[in-house]
């Protein structure tokens, strides 16, 4: 069983005039630790994030969530692609110093997942052994595309795509043909009938509960085939 009071709060220094707020969760004996960044619109606390958090640690995975830094100030307008990188960073050489003897993973809900990967694309980030994205924003609502997958190819690590059959911003016809040129280093889970959000419709016959045990169990398996590839 876990608990909000399991989350141990820190502070990660983005550079010498940035700080931001993070969470840990550190169940006893990980060897995974997840570095979780948000999507554009929510931040580390919401409902989603907290939940795929509380499900990682009941599977022995740890998890570091940590805000963007116009999160922090409460902005609704994302930062610069620059700036989210070097966050990025920062909670990953976070990550290392509280787990060091965690295989570090990391990526994070859409917006979140994307900037991850563009930093591992302008250059790896230390100690990271795989990308694992939580609905890969493709391209955005009804402007179909596939500009946004192109750094993608610069990746050399295990990357997976957990990703709703009824996503708006990474229709199928597209992403399925970007994840297969990314092959063999790409895993494409699809959750059917999920949307962005990952919620289902009622007659899909799942819940949203459902679904996220699914997408935690999903990680949990790629996780543990990374560390045996690892």
């Amino acid at each position: 069983m876990v608990h909000p009071a399991d989350n141990q709060a820190l502070k990660i220094d983005v550079d010498a005039a940035q700080q931001v707020s993070a969470l840990l969760r550190k169940p006893t004996g990980a060897t995974s630790c997840f570095v979780f960044a948000h999507g554009a619109g929510a931040g580390m606390e919401h409902g989603f994030m907290a939940s795929f958090a509380d499900g990682l640690a009941a599977r022995g995975i740890a998890s570091l969530r940590f805000q963007f830094p116009y999160m922090e100030r409460g902005s609704k307008r994302p930062d610069s692609p620059a700036l989210a990188q070097k966050t990025v960073r920062a909670a990953v050489a976070e990550a290392a110093r509280q787990c060091p003897a965690c295989r570090l993973i990391a990526g994070g809900k859409s917006f979140g997942g994307r900037m991850t990967s563009q930093a591992e694309a302008a250059s790896p980030l230390d100690g990271v052994a795989g990308l694992a994205f939580i609905g890969f924003p493709l391209h955005p609502a009804g402007k179909p595309g596939i500009e946004r997958s192109e750094h993608l190819r610069r990746v050399a690590l295990p990357m997976l795509f957990l990703q709703g059959t009824r996503d708006e911003l990474a229709t199928l016809d597209l992403l399925q043909p970007v994840v297969d040129g990314l092959a063999p280093r790409a895993t494409l889970i699809l959750i059917d009938d999920a949307d962005h959000s990952f919620h289902v419709r009622a007659r899909s016959g799942r819940n949203d509960g459902q679904v996220m045990e699914s997408m935690l169990d999903a990680f949990a398996q790629w996780a543990g085939q990374l560390a045996e590839r690892t």
